[in-house]
This record gives structure tokens, sequence and C-alpha cells, in this order.
């Protein structure tokens, strides 16, 4: 009982639909039906400009760490330990903001929550997907070629720590980032055809076009 009131927790925390709420509040608009027609903050960014990119972009990424630091606590006492918690609870999140209740189950596409999610549970794969997100972004100006880039880059950097360093990788771990990064390829399948046809939007941040 315990543990599946953490998970519908969880899944309620993540669905909390911040861009939606965001562009109803800044433009009484619902951002499903302008701009790139993602409920996510980069198209936010596209609408209202930086300072509320940020804020959602931040709530975003608190909804995953919260569901897998201390939500996931909740189900303590069961057959499963913390990390195994955090990394369950961290994934229904996720679900939830890609598929939140209160959006028609039509939500973002689950990367600042995903981020989140790591933040909690392997912080140090993290900062590297970060940078890898920033230098391909700066290089390319595609949001989403650096969300699966970088999401991509969480699994080979702790297959490479594993196997080049010796270090200590719970299975947990390494099978949570190989499922986040296919949740987030999943989710940027349109991204994927425009960027293949060269049809994708540039995203140049601190210098509108």
């Amino acid at each position: 009982m315990a543990l599946t009131t953490a998970l519908v927790l969880c899944y309620f925390l993540g669905s909390f639909p911040t861009a939606l709420i965001a562009g109803k509040i800044l433009g009484g608009v619902d951002i499903r039906t302008t701009g790139s027609g993602n409920a996510g903050a980069t198209n936010l960014y596209r609408l209202f400009g930086l300072k509320p990119y940020m804020a959602v972009l931040m709530l975003d990424m608190a909804k995953g760490f919260i569901s897998s630091k201390w939500v996931s606590q909740i189900g303590l006492g069961g057959t499963l330990d913390g990390l195994e918690l955090g990394t369950l609870c961290g994934v229904v999140a996720v679900l939830g903001h890609v598929f939140s209740v209160f959006a028609s189950f039509k939500g973002g596409k689950g990367v600042a929550t995903a981020a989140g999610v790591m933040l909690a549970v392997a912080p140090g794969p993290l900062l590297a997907a970060i940078g890898v997100y920033l230098v391909v972004i700066s290089i390319t100006h595609y949001v989403s070629l650096g969300s699966i880039s970088a999401a991509l880059s969480v699994p080979a950097w702790l297959a490479t720590s594993r196997i080049a360093f010796g270090a200590e990788i719970r299975w947990e771990v390494y099978s949570l980032s190989v499922l986040l990064a296919v949740m987030i390829i999943a989710t940027h399948r349109a991204n994927i055809k425009r960027l293949i046809k060269g049809e994708e939007l540039k995203t140049r941040f601190f210098n509108k076009d």
C-alpha cells in the first residue's frame, strides 16, 4: 500500500502541467496550440522569453527530483531499497509529465523531469549530460538534438565509467539511464523526422530572432 501511494503521488506530481499553466497566466494561451505545439519549457521560451523558460525548467526538474529523492521514501519498508524506489518513482514522474492527466495526457517531452530524476540518483553523469546539451545547442541551435544527445550520453558515460575506470554502477541506475534515454527519443520522434528533413525549429537562447 505504501509503494502504491508513493507511485500515485509521483504520477500526479509529474503530471502537474507547469508550462501549460504558465502559458495561461502569461498570455492566456494554450501553448499546445501555438509555437511548436509542445507543452514544455522550450516552447514557452519561444513565446514568452527566458525568465518564464528558466522558471518552468526548474519546476519541471523539481518534479523529478522530489519524486525520486523524497516521495519515493514513502514506499520504504517493503522489498525495495531506497535506490530502487527512487528509480521507480522517477520513471513514474516522467511518465506523468509526458502523459499528464491534467493536460488530456498530452504533456511535455520529459527532458527536464528526467534530468531531475538523474540529479537525485546519479548527479555526476547528469552534470556531464548538461555539458553535452549545452555544447550541442550552442553549435546547432537545435534543442531537440541537444536533449537527445544529452539523454544518450548518460548511459554512455556510465558504461565508460564501469568499463574503463572500474566504477561501481548499480544496475538500477544504468537501467534507469537507458530507459529514460529511450523515452526521450520516443517523445522526440517528430523532432527527429524534422531534423532529417532539415525542417526543425532552431532556438537561439539569449539572442531570439
